[in-house]
């Protein structure tokens, strides 16, 4: 069965409400940023390096504070409960979970260590959490070929499979996923982002992506938010932002149906209209 489309209009699964985050008392790096997430949805978060993605997630994950940032205004709701208050341990136990860009994983341990450590908040048993092992390695086989593997000597696609594989031992009901081409070949992100799309509609993992990678991000989300300078500056359905002219340019280097190259891409023809 596939996954409802992700359109603010249905009713929110997780709601960012015009929060603004500030590190270190006085630098202001979101500004009223908000978006939402309806369940079973995929949403793309857009945007060039240093535009706030991440620092979005972390508002979202309450892993700002291990920064010195904080969410000063506005508000954020998981599941129909305010959340940015609460510790990044008790997110987790709700159902949602960040995975960090970079992969992040526990270089010192086994690759089924690292997933195991995934099931710390659980109080299920050992049963299930082997059983969700099984279904970790029934998404990323190549993982049960390397699960005595040292994490640290994997692949850089092994390594984001591993971070991904370790989110999913929580039993999430939504994944915040940050960068998850960053580094990897086409071919494994291909592969990463047809995995995202299968536990979206076979498991119902809802799913925030940030991600540099537009067209890569438009492709598989059904909904996309852009964002620059810590500000929303485009919002959509996906379909709607791959076709406009102004997404196009800046972030698909195609303009007027031609793809551009580096040298017509540093020169914009076009002012981006919500600079204006």
């Amino acid at each position: 069965m596939s996954a409802p489309a992700a359109n603010p209009a249905t009713k929110s699964f997780l709601s960012v409400n015009n929060i603004e985050v500030v590190y270190s008392s006085v630098i202001l790096v979101l500004k009223g940023v908000s978006l939402s997430v309806p369940k079973g949805g995929i949403v793309a978060l857009l945007g060039a390096n240093g535009a706030g993605k991440t620092t979005t997630l972390k508002a979202i994950s309450n892993l700002l504070h291990a920064e010195r940032g904080e969410v000063t205004k506005g508000s954020i709701h998981f599941d129909g409960e305010e959340v940015h208050s609460l510790s990044p341990n008790a997110l987790v136990q709700r159902g949602c979970i960040q995975v960090m860009e970079g992969r992040r994983c526990f270089a010192h341990l086994t690759v089924e260590e690292n997933l195991l450590t995934g099931a710390f908040t659980r109080k299920d048993g050992k049963a299930a959490v082997a059983a969700d092992l099984e279904l970790v390695y029934s998404y990323f086989p190549r993982l049960k070929e390397r699960r005595e593997s040292t994490a640290g000597y994997t692949s850089g696609g092994e390594q984001q499979m591993t971070a991904v594989g370790r989110a999913l031992m929580s039993r999430p009901k939504m994944i915040l996923l940050d960068e998850p081409s960053m580094g990897l070949a086409p071919q494994i992100v291909e592969e990463m982002f047809e995995i995202v799309k299968n536990l979206n509609g076979k498991e119902g993992v809802s799913f925030l992506l940030a991600e540099q990678n537009t067209n890569m991000a438009l492709k598989y989300a059904s909904y996309g938010y852009i964002l620059e300078n810590g500000r929303v500056v485009m919002d959509g359905e996906a379909k709607s932002l791959r076709e406009n002219e102004d997404v196009k340019e800046f972030y698909l280097g195609v303009a007027e149906g031609k793809r551009k190259s580096f040298r017509d891409v540093k020169h914009y023809k076009r002012r981006k209209r919500w600079l204006a």
